[in-house]
């Protein structure tokens, strides 16, 4: 298990190291654009599960959400210390 600033370095580490293989890396390849479309469709699926599904779904489409607004947060240079003071 990560914390949600465990995660955003994580995401900062892949973004630097560009492993090869990794679907981060070709997100951020893809740009803003395909994080964005991502970023909206995980949004529709938390919304749908916690309309009909179970707690545990609602946490699975939740924890996606948040891995991709951070993906577009490392993609456009925004770090998270900028979103807490706008908290």
């Amino acid at each position: 298990m990560k914390s949600f600033d465990e995660l955003y370095q994580e995401l900062l580490d892949r973004a630097a190291t560009r492993p090869e293989g990794s679907g981060t890396v070709k997100l951020l390849e893809g740009g803003v654009h395909a994080i964005g479309k991502k970023l909206i469709e995980e949004a529709g699926e938390a919304w749908m599960a916690a309309e009909y599904e179970s707690d545990e779904q609602v946490a699975l489409e939740v924890s996606q959400l948040l891995y991709y607004a951070q993906l577009l947060l490392v993609a456009r240079g925004v770090t998270l210390e900028e979103v807490y003071r706008r908290l």
